[in-house]
Parts: C-alpha cells; structure tokens; sequence
C-alpha cells in the first residue's frame, strides 16, 4: 500500500498492540497440533470459530434448519413411496387394473409433494452456499487485511505465494463443497435412520435352515449392508486416501501456473522488447508440466479408485435381491413386499455408502480445507512472527517530535544501525537518511512504519500526529481518476474542482476532462508521474509528517522541481523524511542521518516452522 497509517499506544510495542487486537485465544492453545494447524480437526475447529463469530452466522444456522425440516420431510415422502411398492407391486402380480390405476393416483400425490420440497430444498441449498461464501470470503479478507498482515505475509515465504488463489478460488470452492457435502451427509443420515427400521422389521422373524440347522439373524438385511457399505468404504479409504494429498499439491501448481501467466501478462511490453518471449515460454511451459503431473498422478489414483467404486456399483445393482432373495422364496414376502425390501436395502446401503460415493468429493474438500485453513493459521501467526527475536520499541512522544533511539534494526545478514545513537526530528524539519544499499534503506523505512519490527532501540512517533509514509512504487487503486487522487479517502468529501487541483500540481493537466474515467490507471501512468501524483494528493490531507522511501532519487529532473515545489509550496509545514541518495536535492534535505550495516553483529533469527504440506511454507521474513 502507498499510505501506512501509524495511530501508536503508548508504552506498547506494535507488535502487542496487533496480538491484542486479533484476539487472545490463538495464543493460549498448548497442544502442538492445534497450534501448528496441521490436523484436521484443529484446521476444522479454526474455522468452526471463524463461522461462529460470522455476522452471517445467524441467516446460516437459519437456512440450515430449514434444510434439515425440508430433509425430513422428504425422508418421510421417500418412506411412503417405499410402502407404496407393496400394493402397487401386488396389484401388478395379481394383473388387477382398478388397483393399479388407483395407486398410480397415489404415486402422483407423492411424488408431486416431494417435488414441491426437492424444489425448496434446492433454493435453500443454493442460498445456503451464497451466505457461506459471503461469511468465508469476509473473513479472509478481513484477516488478511489487518494492518501489517498481508505485508508479512507477503514475505512470510510459500505460504504468502499468490494469496488471491485462496482468497477467492479456494474459499469459493471450499464454501459449496462444504454445503454439498454437508448436505449429502444429512441427508444419507436421515434416509438411514428412516428406513433401517423399515429393513429390520423385514427380516426380524426370518429363521434360516441350513444342513439341518436352524437359526435366525435379527434384521439380517440390516447387517448384510452394514458389513456390505462398510467393506467398500474400507477398501476405497486405503486406495484412495492419496488424493488428498495429490489434489492439494495439484491446486498449488494450478495457482503457480496461473500466477506465471499474470506476470507476463503485466510486464509483456518489457518482454517484447527484451525478446523475452521464448524465454517466457520455457518458464511457462515448466509450470504447465508441472500441472500435467499433478493431474496425472490425480488420474491415476482415480482409476484405481474406480475399479473399487465400479465394481462395487455394479454388484449393488444385484445385491439387494440376493439379500432379500431367501425370505421371498420362503413365502414370507409378496412379490411387492420383495420390491419394498429391495428398496429399503438400496437406500440404507446407498446411505452407508456414503463415504465411497463421496471418496474423491472428500479428498478435494480435505485439499482445499487444508489450503484455506492453513492460509488463514498463517495470517494469525503474522501478530506473532514479531516476538521471535529481538524487537524494536515504538511508543509515542511526549511532544511533536520524532525520536530515535539506539536503533539497530535485524536483518537476515547482520544488522543495520543508525550512526547517530540519538536523533531527534523537530516538527517542519527536511531530513535526508543515507548510507547503506537501497535495499537497507528500504528496511529503516519499513522500520519506522512499523512493518520490520526485529532489531532493538526505540522508535518514538510525535505526539497527537499520524506519520503518513510514501513507499517507492505508490500504490494506484482501480476505479475512476477520482479515486485514485483522494485515495485512501473518501470520494464523496471532495469535489470535482479539488481533484482537478491535485492533477495540475502533479503536472497531469491533460488527465482533468478524464477524472470520471475507469482506467488501468497504474498502467497509463509512467513512474515519475505515479509519484508526483503520491505527492500531490498528500495536499488533500494537509500531513505534518511525511516518510519516503528513496522517491525523489529516481525521479527525472523536471518531475523532482514539480515534487519539491509540492512540498515546499503546499505542505510547507510537514516535517520531510527522506531515505535515499545523498546527491541531487538541491539542499533542500538540509539535515543527514546515516545507516552502516554491521554484517558482523548477529542476524536476525527467525526459525522455519514445519512445512505442514507443500503448499504451507514455513515462515522467513524477507527484507
């Protein structure tokens, strides 16, 4: 983002004031397990609370009810259907034609019911996915945008790598797999307790003669599709129980080879001119075979998984017969008795069978569980990736001064110090910090804004005042002109004529008859123009503290006269800090702090975390 806001408590590190923002339970949880996210019932339990906390929270406990009446109900329609096999089955047998019309009258009043509520389940089912996907899609978000999240996750390492994938495809997928599923669920669950009584009274008094033997196996047919539903649902865990794993890893590569395509996409002028289109291309086709063997190893598990599901399909086609075969051929059963049992057994066989049905169902939503879960674990852990070291002090002054104290800010390759052990930085004071790489430099600036908080020292911010800081890429939102120059604030407070202002002073005069205009406008804009724009609109905001990070030393020479006479003109009583180059101001940066980096003192320690799958990448903090 271009404008870090920096409100500071005192006496409180910002690294406590973000863990005590996002909430105390996360910490207190000692088991291992559920500290790392690994399991499925902690990544489970995680998002359980997520949803409980939901405002969405009520509507969803709301349809789900009405779900769940709609399902029994149902049930109780599928209930009437199965004894309406009887009389209708016997009048067949009996070639009784008045019966059998009267019963296809029955069948219509049924079957007409239960649609009625097929219908209003399916419009429940699909407002149930719409409210789950607003409540996940919000959480996420809002997560992932507290202050300072999404920039440490950013460097936090894999786990950080293409976070849009997660925020919108996985979080979409997840929210109608859970519904599906969870629909399903209930309803087998249903069906098996609605019709298990009816298969048990069934076959409760069949006694079996065998060899001269005689014995009896209360509700047989009920256990014959116990031991029938449970050995396919074993035999499908243990040859397909890989595809979890494998449908994690082959969304990973998907989001690689997606992220790879945008990259392009948004630097082909700079490819075309390099020639870069066969190199590209290589790059490229390296993240398409990548994808090519994760969905191959995906198509193979899911063959074997087949043969399972397949054959036992196909079994079942015949299997309810046989098992009802021997209490009809005893005289216990009319020929519409045999459909009712054979009914009943498909559908409490097909309700445990739930599982092998749903095999590779479950392993996606376990894989796209797993991804959601683990991104939003990380995002929580980023309050406290800023404990595991050192830390640098940030309080608030007594007075409008900006003090610093002892810096030494860690690095992964030593430290970077402020020569000056004390400085402090009166009110309207220009400033320049040199020394060290640009990329240093950029890590004092992250340092002030609070965004590097390894190291040690104190960071003291002025007093009743938000230090409005400038990075070297300025952030250009998407929408009209407008919102681009009063970004971050509020279109609606200023007019027409002010933002017209605003473009003038950042040279964009021509741009003014295109305020209202919907454009790439990060895109049309060259770099110098992007931060004199960062500049110009700061005169909306009327700052009295201004950080920036080496913007004016790549600036053309015209684009810098524009810059300082911004400055000087307009927001002649801000306090400038500028951490850059020490050649080319024109002394306007009167005062010079300097950094040196110590690549001798010790560096910043921030251990890995157990990778908990391919995609979870352990937390390393890059400057």
């Amino acid at each position: 983002m271009e404008l870090f806001r920096m409100p500071v408590q005192r006496g409180r590190t910002m690294n406590e004031r973000k863990t005590a923002k996002a909430g105390k339970s996360d910490s207190h949880q000692s088991d291992h397990s559920r500290a790392d996210g690994s399991d499925l019932f902690s990544q489970a339990g995680m998002m359980v609370g997520a949803f409980w906390a939901s405002p969405v929270r009520n509507a969803i406990i709301a349809i789900g009810t009405g779900i769940f009446v709609l399902i029994v109900l149902i049930a109780i329609g599928q209930i009437a259907v199965n004894r309406w096999n009887v009389p209708f089955y016997d009048a067949l047998s009996r070639r009784d034609l008045n019966e059998f019309f009267h019963q296809l009258l029955v069948f219509f009043a049924i079957a007409g019911t239960v649609l009625i509520l097929n219908v209003s389940q399916t419009w429940l089912n699909l407002m149930l996915k719409l409210k789950l996907r607003e409540g996940l899609a919000r959480d996420l978000v809002g997560q992932w945008l507290q202050p300072g999240r999404a920039f440490r996750l950013a460097k936090a390492g894999e786990i950080g790598v293409n976070p849009d994938q997660r925020l919108h495809e996985d979080a979409r997928h997840l929210a109608e797999m859970t519904c599906d599923l969870g629909i399903n669920l209930l309803q087998s669950t249903v069906i098996l307790v609605s019709f298990v009584g009816v298969l048990w009274s069934l076959s409760s008094g069949f006694v079996f003669h065998m060899q001269g033997y005689s014995f009896s196996i209360p509700g047989y047919m009920v256990w014959a599709a116990v031991i029938y539903a449970g050995s396919a649902s074993l035999l499908t865990w243990v040859v397909g129980r890989s595809l979890v794993n494998y449908n994690a890893n082959r969304y990973a590569r998907e989001a690689d080879f997606r992220f790879s395509l945008m990259r392009v996409n948004e630097h082909i002028d700079a490819v075309t001119l390099a020639r870069g289109e066969a190199d590209e291309q290589r790059r490229i086709n390296r993240d398409i075979d990548a994808v090519l063997a994760a969905i191959k190893r995906i198509v193979t598990a899911t063959t074997s998984l087949t043969w399972v599901t397949a054959g036992y399909g196909w079994i079942t086609i015949i299997a309810p017969i046989l098992v009802a075969a021997p209490v009809y051929f005893a005289g216990n059963l009319t020929f519409g008795g045999l459909m009712m049992a054979v009914g009943a057994f498909t559908q409490v066989h097909n309700s445990l069978r739930w599982f092998v049905n749903n095999f590779g169902a479950i392993a996606d939503w376990r894989a796209t569980l797993l991804r959601v879960a683990s991104f939003r674990h990380a995002i929580l852990r980023m309050d406290e990736i800023g404990h595991l070291d050192r830390q640098i002090a940030m309080d608030i002054n007594g007075d409008e001064r900006l003090t610093i104290d002892s810096l030494s800010i860690a690095a992964p390759d030593g430290c970077l110090n402020l020569v000056e052990k004390t400085a402090a930085i009166e009110p309207g004071e220009y400033v320049l910090v040199t020394g060290a790489t640009e990329g240093e430099r950029s890590l004092f600036f992250r340092a002030l804004g609070g965004l590097w908080p390894w190291g040690s020292g104190r960071i003291g911010m002025p007093a009743g005042d938000q230090v409005i800081f400038i990075p070297r890429a300025p952030y250009i939102p998407p929408g009209d002109l407008h919102e681009v120059v009063v970004y971050p604030l509020d279109r609606k407070g200023f007019s027409h004529n002010q933002v017209a202002e605003v473009l003038k002073l950042a040279g964009l005069e021509r741009l003014v008859p295109q305020i209202d205009d919907i454009l790439r406008w990060d895109r049309a804009l060259v770099e110098d123009e992007q931060q004199c724009l960062a500049l110009a609109r700061l005169v909306l905001q009327n700052p009295r503290w201004i950080v920036i990070d080496g913007v004016l030393d790549g600036m053309d020479e015209e684009a810098r006269q524009r810059a300082y006479a911004i400055l000087t003109g307009h927001l002649k009583d801000a306090a400038v800090i500028h951490i850059g180059k020490t050649l080319g101001h024109d002394g306007l940066l009167k005062r010079q702090l300097h950094l040196e980096m110590d690549r001798d003192a010790d560096p910043l320690h921030v251990p890995h975390h157990k990778r908990q799958t391919e995609m979870a990448g352990g937390f390393h903090p890059r400057p």
